[in-house]
């Protein structure tokens, strides 16, 4: 019995102590921003951005993606490839 209540204890100890190093990997991966959106453009139509309200923006793979609304979301989802390698495309001609 004395050596369940040692046990026990041990587990206990080692939860409230494990508990916040498991937060600082969290907080490691929120403070790393993705890659800025090059284009002025929707990725997938090429039209303004603001031109229909206000743009979608989410971050897919580690890089930031406005397009003008939310429909446009479906043909980004159906081929994310090609419109990454767009941006990728607009970086470089951006650097040079």
């Amino acid at each position: 019995m004395k050596s369940f209540k040692n046990t026990s204890r041990s587990l206990l100890a080692a939860t409230f102590l494990a508990l916040p190093l498991a937060g600082f990997t969290a907080d490691e991966k929120k403070a790393e921003k993705p890659k800025p959106y090059p284009l002025k453009t929707c990725a997938v139509s090429n039209e303004k951005l603001g031109d229909h309200g206000k743009p979608y923006v989410f971050t897919h793979e580690g890089r930031e993606i406005k397009l003008c609304c939310e429909d446009c979301l479906d043909d980004f989802k159906k081929e994310p490839a090609k419109y990454v390698k767009k941006l990728e495309e607009a970086e470089k001609k951006k650097n040079k």
